[in-house]
């Protein structure tokens, strides 16, 4: 009786060498995809590229611009909100809770919108309306997690920034511009409707560091900026 046979085609080896290449093509496509995004934003292709590069160094950089007094630090190392998991920098654990900025995930996203903004004047009134909305629907479904800040869904604010600016680019007759409308739209109002319109409730999540537009909002903010503009 003859009967199925497994075996790899490869050694062990191979196997590993053959699927990280595979891993590092993935890399490379997402790499264009975004690349691709900023520039329909309108970002010129050394800047699209610059600008994705600030953003993924940028992630790790948290510039601390206050100290807010709150309970003990949580004692979790690692914790886990909406499937991710994210690892709590008890290293920097002290009285209160370190509020800091992070580069990659708060300051280059509002450059680029800035950017794109001045470039393209007709959508700073559609990009108003749209972050507002945005920021109301996210402020919405933002959960504060203890130990580590205010964390948000991946995929809300992408596809609400994606319709506000079809919507009110429709509205204002400037189609020309739903890309930087989408973009601007989803990162300000991700950035408002998390991180800001939550600051008083830091205190007593019991983090060593909640950053704005850190973890649990980075990957709201940036992906949010990507997936919108490609939505669009």
């Amino acid at each position: 009786m003859l009967r199925a046979m497994f075996f790899g085609p490869f050694v062990a080896l191979y196997a590993i060498l053959f699927f990280f290449l595979l891993a590092f093509v993935f890399v490379l496509l997402e790499i264009g995809v975004i690349h691709y995004a900023f520039q329909m934003v309108g970002l010129p292709p050394e800047l699209a590229f610059l600008a994705l590069f600030a953003s993924l160094i940028g992630s790790y950089i948290n510039i601390p611009i206050a100290r807010i007094e709150g309970g003990p630090v949580h004692p979790m190392e690692v914790v886990n909100s909406f499937g991710v998991r994210y690892r709590v920098p008890v290293r920097y654990a002290g009285g209160g809770t370190t509020l800091a900025v992070n580069v990659g995930g708060a300051i280059v996203p509002v450059l680029i919108s800035l950017y794109v903004l001045a470039r393209q004047s007709e959508a700073i009134l559609p990009a108003l309306f749209g972050a507002a909305i945005v920021a109301t629907v996210v402020h919405r479904f933002a959960k504060p997690v203890p130990g580590l800040g205010i964390a948000t869904p991946m995929l809300i604010p992408p596809i609400v920034a994606a319709l506000v600016a079809i919507a009110f680019t429709g509205i204002f007759h400037v189609g020309a511009h739903v890309d930087a409308v989408a973009y601007v739209s989803g990162v300000i109002g991700t950035l408002v409707g998390a991180d800001l319109a939550n600051l008083r409730k830091l205190g007593d999540l019991g983090a060593p560091v909640a950053s704005i537009g850190g973890a649990g909002t980075f990957d709201g903010v940036f992906l949010t900026g990507i997936v919108a503009v490609l939505l669009a």
